[in-house]
């Protein structure tokens, strides 16, 4: 009796149906799915400054940074996600800049507030 196990890899084509290359696409959907502990983390940052929340400060994607993934257990394990965000408020005026670090399983690791504009 012969017993032949053969390992046959598939690579599937990635349709990327953006207005962007792909890996400006996978960068924007990275941040995307992230929003919520993003948000949670400019909440924390600016909740002492008063004219901060009276602005209603956002942040928007597009302007953040993508700085460091972080592998933590391995391929296809956890990471960590350093984002440099840019927040804003009315029509894009900017208010600082902070660093956000997460996970991809939505948790909220770090964050550092480091300038507000003037």
């Amino acid at each position: 009796m012969l017993l032949v196990v053969t390992k046959t890899r598939v690579n599937a084509k990635i349709i990327n149906e953006a207005d962007t290359e792909l890996c400006e696409t996978l960068k924007m959907a990275l941040i995307k799915s992230n929003r919520n502990s993003v948000d949670r983390a400019i909440t924390q940052i600016y909740k002492d400054d008063k004219k901060a929340q009276a602005l209603g400060l956002s942040w928007a994607g597009f302007e953040t940074e993508l700085l460091k993934i972080k592998q933590i257990y391995g391929i296809g394990g956890l990471y960590e996600i350093t984002l440099k965000v840019y927040p804003y408020y009315a029509a894009h005026n900017g208010y600082g800049e902070d660093e956000v670090v997460i996970n991809t399983n939505g948790e909220l690791i770090s964050y550092k507030h480091l300038k507000t504009y003037p």
